[in-house]
C-alpha cells in the first residue's frame, strides 16, 4: 500500500480545476491572437496574444504567494536517509539530474521510501552511491518533496558518517497525491475554448477575406506534403501534421518552416510558435523594423531536448500539452516552452542556442 498525504479540502480541488481551465485557454487564446491578428490586421489582438500570457502568469505568481509563504514559514525536518538506487536521467551539463531511491528514516517517526529527482554535479556523484547514508531535508506536510542536503551541519555529517540503515519495505512509499484525470480534462477544454473564441469573434473579418487575394500556399517537401496541411499569407504561415505525427520527429519542424519561407529563409519572423502537430509562423512586415530574427537561427536539433526537459525536470507529471515560442522581445533570440498537466503549469526559457538560463517550476 502507498501512503499518501490528503488535500487539505475540496476547495484546493476546485481551485486546481480553475487554475488548469484558465491556463489552457490562455495557452488556446494566446497563438490565436497572434495568427488571426495577424492575419486581420488587427494590432490590439496580436499584441493581446502577446501580453495575455504575461499577465496571466504574473498573475498566477501573485496569486501563489500566500501559499508558498505558509509553506517556507514551516520549518524542515532533518533526517539521515540510504540511498538505495540511483540514475542519471541526462548528462548534457556539469550539473546531472539524478533520480534517487532514498530509504528515509526519521528520528520520531517510521522510516519511509520516497523516489526523487535532485542535480548533482558530476563531480560530487561519487559522494551519493548506492548504500551510503546521506543528510535530507524535508517539509513535514509534504514529506515526498525530500532534497539531500549537500553541506549538512557537522553534527549530522557525524550522524552520517558513522549510521547504518537499513531499507525501508516496499509497502512504505511516500508519493505526491495525484490529481486524477479532471485536471487535464478541463485545461485540454480550456485550450480548445479558448482558440475557439478568437476564432469566432474575429470570424467575419477571417472568412470574409478575399481567398484569392492570398498568394498561394507554399507545399513542403514531396515527400511529406501528402500529410501536411499549408496556409500562407503575406501576414502568417501555418503548418498541421496529419495523424501520428509529431513536430518533436526528427527535420519536421525544420522542414516545415521552409516550406513556409519559401525555403530560402528570406523572410523574417516575429514569433514562432510550436505544439505538438501545429507551427505557426508570423512573418515581420516589409519595410518596418521590430524585434525579428530568421527563422533558420532556431536550434531545431534542442528543440525535442528542451520539451522533454520541460515534461520531466519542472515538476508536472505526465504533461499534456506542451508549447513552444520564440520571439525576440527582449532583445536577443528567446525560446519558452510551457507544459502544463495534473501538477499545473510550467515553463523554462532557453537562448538562441538552446541553452536553458531559467526554470519556473510547477507551484
Amino acid at each position: 500500500m502507498t501512503i499518501t498525504t490528503e488535500r487539505t479540502s475540496a476547495g484546493r480541488r476546485t481551485a486546481a480545476l480553475a487554475r488548469g481551465f484558465l491556463t489552457g485557454g490562455v495557452i488556446g487564446l494566446s497563438p490565436a491572437a497572434l495568427v488571426v491578428g495577424t492575419v486581420v490586421e488587427s494590432v490590439p489582438l496580436f499584441v493581446a496574444g502577446l501580453v495575455v500570457p504575461l499577465v496571466y502568469g504574473l498573475l498566477l505568481h501573485l496569486a501563489g504567494a500566500p501559499r508558498r509563504a505558509r509553506e517556507a514559514a514551516v520549518a524542515p525536518r532533518t533526517a539521515l536517509a540510504l540511498v538505495g538506487d540511483r540514475e542519471a536521467v541526462r548528462g548534457e551539463t556539469s550539473d546531472v539530474p539524478v533520480r534517487f531511491e532514498l530509504t528515509v528514516a526519521p528520528d520520531d517517526a517510521p522510516p519511509f521510501r520516497v523516489t526523487v529527482t535532485q542535480d548533482v554535479h558530476v563531480v560530487d556523484l561519487p559522494d551519493y552511491r548506492p548504500g551510503g547514508v546521506v543528510v535530507v531535508a524535508y517539509p513535514p506536510d509534504r514529506p515526498w518533496r525530500v532534497r539531500i542536503v549537500k553541506r549538512p551541519t557537522p553534527q549530522w555529517e557525524e550522524r552520517a558518517a558513522g549510521a547504518r540503515l537499513d531499507s525501508a519495505p516496499g509497502a512504505a512509499v511516500v508519493a505526491e497525491p495525484p490529481e486524477g484525470t479532471a485536471v487535464g480534462f478541463v485545461t485540454l477544454l480550456g485550450l480548445v475554448l479558448g482558440a475557439a473564441a478568437v476564432i469566432l469573434l474575429f470570424r467575419a473579418d477571417l472568412f470574409g477575406r478575399d481567398a484569392t487575394a492570398l498568394p498561394p500556399a507554399t507545399p513542403g517537401p514531396s515527400a511529406s506534403s501528402a500529410s501536411w496541411t499549408v496556409a500562407v499569407s503575406a501576414e502568417s504561415g501555418s503548418v498541421t501534421l496529419g495523424a501520428g505525427r509529431s513536430f518533436l520527429d526528427e527535420g519536421e519542424l525544420r522542414r516545415a518552416v521552409a516550406s513556409l519561407t519559401g525555403g530560402a529563409g528570406t523572410r523574417e519572423a516575429l514569433s514562432v510558435v510550436v505544439q505538438e502537430r501545429l507551427v505557426s509562423v508570423v512573418f515581420a512586415p516589409t519595410g518596418t523594423r521590430g524585434p525579428r530574427f530568421d527563422p533558420r537561427s532556431l536550434p531545431y536539433a534542442r528543440i525535442p531536448a528542451l520539451v522533454e526537459e520541460a515534461r520531466t525536470t519542472l515538476g508536472v507529471p505526465s504533461a499534456r500539452t506542451w508549447q513552444l515560442t520564440a520571439d525576440r522581445l527582449t532583445g536577443s533570440l528567446t525560446l519558452r516552452v510551457a507544459v502544463t498537466g495534473p501538477g499545473g503549469p510550467a515553463s523554462l526559457e532557453a537562448d538562441g542556442q538552446g541553452k536553458v538560463v531559467r526554470r519556473t517550476p510547477a507551484r
